[in-house]
């Protein structure tokens, strides 16, 4: 199995030896025969191992084990412990989604902090079969049938290639001590009820149905490579991208409407779902304001174009701003200045920078968000006007109306943020003093 290992990481190009590797190793069979496989191969190594307190005195066990063979084999050992279960109920999250996101930060921290090239997991070619009949399951495109790449990024996966009853007959035969999670022969997880149920009744039909499906992974793989720089491609011909969203031209998605597979193609990287694909045609379609939630992702229908970007923590800070200090105190506010108006004072044509008549201010003064039925007078108008209508006005696309704040004085808007100051509180003649605010947003 050595040889085979050695022949996985050239031909999936992994790093050969002399590269350092970060071994996440639990202490099960897998992470136990990766370590030991390593450490054959001479390559130069740390192990990192996390206790997620979720088992007990076992979890204590584990470590360990893992601890002992690292200093029987001179290997740096890097351990954490974790209060898994606190996690997942702070983040609203199952229990294993919680490990995976707490142990896969930690390994990023002991990387970097380490100089470790990459960190290498011990998923195996059982654990990428699963995930094709998981995600087939659920419903995927291509890229959920493709399975678990073997290099992602900093993480590879050296072990995709080999059966657990490959890892189990290496462990065999070179004694290797490993401990065994008792949840593991539990069918109450999807995973196991898979690996325990349903890969038992698929091999009554093809006996090496792990083989089989192995060399089918890799054949979606490869067609998903190709399709992915096809889609890549048409994307790049739909899209401009700025300021940090990503925008798509309304007619030439039009073009896509009855393929749909294109069309969830291009949205996937924003974690559109297949069941969405119906959802965002009628986006396109639809009128100004339209719009559709993914995972990750809004995208908004305005005007000619689809804007796509990421969900932002839904904030509403007030800021009850008591002085002219404070004022620079505020996250999108450059500067505040009081300033004497004389012979040589003169505004600038600026809309990130308000030139407001001291006299008009009453403090505190308060910065929030626009509401509906707030209302200013422009500059240069004597009428009042909304803030929404004048948002649309000046064409402010949905999630750009989202980002406005208002600077509130004594009741009265005296400037909608980065866009206009009210009128009322305009420089007169007979100004004596302004108040300069600059923001950076």
């Amino acid at each position: 199995m050595l040889k085979e290992f050695r022949e996985y990481i050239s031909e999936s190009k992994m790093p050969e030896p002399g590269c350092s590797i970060l071994l996440a190793v639990s202490g099960g069979i897998d992470s136990m025969v990766m370590a030991d496989l390593f450490l054959k191969a001479d390559y130069k190594t740390g192990i990192a191992h996390c206790n997620f307190s979720l088992r007990g005195k076992a979890s204590d066990f584990d470590e360990k084990l893992v601890k002992n063979y690292a200093t029987a084999n001179n290997i740096p050992f890097f351990s954490i412990r974790f209060k898994t279960k606190e996690y997942a109920i702070k983040k609203g999250i199952s229990v294993q989604m919680a490990a995976r996101e707490l142990r896969y930060e930690w390994f990023e921290k002991i990387r970097i902090e380490n100089g470790y090239n990459y960190i290498a997991v011990a998923h195996n070619l059982n654990d990428n079969i699963e995930t094709l009949l998981i995600n087939l399951a659920r419903g995927t495109g291509i890229t959920g049938l493709a399975g678990i790449r073997p290099v992602s990024v900093n993480i590879i996966r050296p072990l995709l290639f080999a059966t657990r009853a490959d890892i189990e007959d290496y462990c065999k035969k070179n004694k290797i001590k490993y401990r065994e999670d008792s949840s593991n022969a539990e069918t109450k997880y999807t995973r196991n009820r898979i690996r325990h149920i349903i890969i038992p009744e698929l091999k009554k039909i093809n006996p090496s149905i792990e083989k089989t499906l192995g060399e089918t992974i890799i054949r979606l793989r490869e067609t998903d490579d190709l399709l992915s720089g096809v889609i890549n491609g048409i994307r790049n011909t739909l899209s401009v991208c700025e300021e940090g969203k990503i925008s798509y031209y309304v007619e030439k998605l039009k073009n896509y409407l009855q393929e749909n597979i294109v069309l969830f193609e291009i949205f996937r990287p924003y974690g559109l779902s297949g069941s969405q694909t119906g959802d965002l045609k009628d986006v396109i379609i639809g009128k100004t304001g339209g719009q559709l939630f993914t995972s990750t992702h809004r995208i908004v229908k305005n005007r000619n174009m689809v804007v796509v970007s990421p969900i932002e923590k839904m904030t509403n800070p007030v800021y009850i701003i008591p002085s002219i200090e404070e004022l620079k105190g505020i996250p999108f506010i450059s500067s505040a200045t009081s300033v004497k108006i004389s012979s040589g004072f003169a505004l600038t044509d600026n809309k990130l920078t308000a030139f407001i008549d001291e006299n008009e201010v009453e403090y505190p003064v308060i910065i929030r968000k626009w509401q509906n039925g707030d209302f200013f007078y422009p500059l240069g108008m004597k009428t009042k006007k909304k803030v929404s209508d004048f948002l649309i006005d000046i064409k402010k696309s949905l999630t750009e109306k989202e980002r406005i704040y208002v600077l509130e004085s004594g009741g009265k808007i005296a400037w909608v943020i980065g866009e206009r100051i009210d009128d009322r509180f305009r420089i007169k003649p007979s100004s004596k003093k302004a108040l300069i605010i600059k923001a950076s947003i």
